[in-house]
């Protein structure tokens, strides 16, 4: 999995760096096809926003969240995109079981 994190009005510290990391460690335990992460931060006056690209086999998840907190953004992109792999992870494992469709299509 590359990572790609940025900043926009944003100096990325180490600290913000490995709560990224941390919090993404999730997403690839549940799902280990991700090729490519773009993770943009920014920060507008009082709202703090984080945005994330996700590049998998067959589909690209885009998924963007802000609050007050940087970190509590973060947070809560992670689970928003956690939830969106995991239902894309079972659409395709219910694609590949089931074969409904092929059958009929034959006779």
């Amino acid at each position: 999995m590359n990572l790609n994190l940025s900043g926009h009005h944003l100096e990325i510290t180490p600290a913000i760096r490995e709560h990224v990391l941390s919090k993404l460690s999730k997403v690839k335990r549940h799902f280990d096809n991700v090729i490519d992460v773009n993770v943009i931060l920014s920060v507008d006056k009082l709202k703090q926003k984080a945005e994330a690209n996700v590049h998998l086999s067959g589909k690209t998840i885009f998924v963007e969240c802000d609050d007050a907190n940087l970190y509590v953004a973060i947070d809560s992109l992670v689970e928003k995109l956690d939830r969106q792999i995991l239902k894309h992870k079972e659409k395709s494992s219910a694609r590949r079981h089931d074969d409904s469709g092929k059958h009929s299509a034959a006779e």
